[in-house]
């Protein structure tokens, strides 16, 4: 604990934006990183409780404590080693990850947690600035090859410890560019695609071969233009498998007019925007400029439409969230130190965007084809009591309109891909991932393993990198008869 009385001296600082007017006008992150000085003082504030619960509460299990010590005795280079201990990549959750381990810091039961979120970004940013991020090759290479299908944040964490163990690894991916979801998922406006390329260099670097726009399964579900690798190949090749691929099976909206063009899933939008900032020639560009969007669906998904919407010059923003508006302040007493329901607005809602609750879509509808106009009616949840489950009815009388010239749909992700999962024969479970216990990673088939989104479903980030690093652990074991790989 580097001061005693930080947490009564200092206040929480959070990082800067900038303005939304000037922000706005580019694709660039925008937040200003703490200073060294005010990373210190938030590292002051850490009580080092005797029960972390910030570590519980972080999914990789960061040793935040340890960290925040370091920074505040400016000890970066160390503060580094034991981030990285954990967290293969902390520049991606320095950014984009919700923070479920402020949350859970003990300083939140008085609504001032500690800025851990923050002072791992400072960390790392500090980490790339001093040259301290660098390849770490095996001493010894072990003549097993394994193939990682997928390279998004599970197929990189899993593919760099392998790697790091001595194997040779392989990493497929169906786009012409490393990176999965973090490439094509996230604007460059949260996380700018030179901080994936840099990560790439030093992967590369370590010996992982990445195969781009390579289709693994069979070749009558492959795009045209895509190099195709079947199971069978990579099971004659290869000595384990891991499956890595993102949940990209988006959830529809199978209402009266969903056929109308210019109705569209949120990653059909989101994707092209990603492709054309990387200087990709798009055919058919969806674009939001002079038009009135509305964005169904209240996540992170459908906050990355409303501020791609913003940039390209929509002439109007509306979102819209089947639940009930949440709460101002969750009760800390009840739900501490779990991550807890309440209104939260992201810095592209603060750019400019009506914000909708309790609404459901009942229509689109247009002319020559086109969508128009949307049509909504308010709903009312109540809990059964013959379930106890909550339930929702319409509001009589409350149906409404709305101009809609672009209709995106972000209402969230319902399984991976199921054409590959079919391909490779893995059983899965009633929700269309891949059946793998979080204890041995392994599917159905023989030397076929799975993780992330693949095995869990829509997650997030940092619970990607957790899954990618355990799976690894279990590969090199089943590869190895043992291994020294952390879990």
């Amino acid at each position: 604990m580097g001061k005693i009385t930080g947490f009564l001296e200092f206040e929480r600082v959070d990082e800067s934006y900038e303005a939304p007017a000037e922000r706005l006008k580019h694709w660039k992150e925008f937040v200003v990183t703490l200073t060294d000085e005010q990373a210190k003082q938030q590292g002051a504030r850490c009580m080092d409780c005797g029960i972390p619960f910030c570590n519980n509460g972080c999914p990789v299990n960061n040793i935040i404590p340890d960290w925040n010590d370091l920074v505040y005795h400016q000890n970066w280079e160390k503060a580094l080693k034991v981030l990285h201990s954990t967290n293969n990549f902390p520049e991606f959750t320095g950014r984009i990850c919700p923070a479920p381990c402020e949350a859970a810091c003990t300083l939140n039961i008085n609504n001032d947690p500690v800025g851990i979120k923050s002072i791992e970004h400072a960390i790392i940013d500090k980490g790339w600035q001093e040259g301290w991020v660098t390849p770490q090759p095996p001493t010894r290479k072990t003549g097993k090859k394994v193939a990682v299908v997928g390279s998004g944040p599970a197929g990189l964490a899993c593919a760099q410890q392998l790697a790091r163990a001595g194997h040779s690894v392989t990493v497929f991916e169906k786009n012409n560019r490393v990176g999965g979801l973090l490439r094509y998922g996230i604007p460059d406006f949260k996380l700018e695609k030179t901080t994936i390329d840099r990560r790439l260099a030093q992967l590369e670097a370590e010996g992982i071969e990445f195969l781009t726009s390579t289709y693994v399964g069979n070749e009558t579900d492959a795009e045209e233009g895509l190099t195709v690798r079947t199971p069978a190949s990579l099971h004659e090749e290869f000595d384990a498998i891991v499956l890595s691929g993102g949940s990209e099976t988006p959830r529809d909206l199978p209402v009266p007019g969903r056929e109308l063009k210019g109705v569209h899933f949120a990653m059909e939008f989101l994707a092209q925007q990603n492709k054309a900032n990387a200087g990709d020639r798009i055919a058919k560009p969806i674009s939001a400029k002079g038009k009135h969007v509305i964005v169904i669906g209240g996540g992170d998904t459908g906050s990355d439409c409303v501020g791609t919407s913003n940039r390209q010059g929509a002439a109007s923003v509306t979102q819209f969230e089947l639940m009930p508006r949440p709460p101002e302040a969750e009760d800390k007493a009840v739900v501490w130190p779990y991550w807890p329901l309440k209104l939260r607005t992201s810095s592209s809602q603060e750019e400019g965007c009506q914000r909708d609750w309790a609404v459901s879509t009942k229509t689109f509808e247009g002319k020559g084809g086109k969508v128009e106009k949307l049509v909504a009616v308010r709903v009312e949840w109540f809990k059964d009591k013959a379930t106890g489950q909550m339930k929702m009815r319409e509001v009589e009388g409350s149906q409404f309109e709305l101009p809609a010239d672009l209709v995106l749909l972000a209402m969230g992700f319902v399984s991976p891909v199921q054409t590959m999962l079919k391909a490779f024969g893995v059983d899965t479970d009633n929700r269309g991932n891949a059946r793998a216990d979080t204890e041995t990673y392994a599917t159905s088939v023989n030397k076929v393993f799975a993780a992330g989104d693949m095995r869990r479903g829509q997650s997030l980030v940092v619970w990607a990198i957790r899954e990618g690093r355990q799976c690894a652990r279990v590969v090199d074991e089943f590869l190895m008869g043992a291994t020294a790989l952390p879990r």
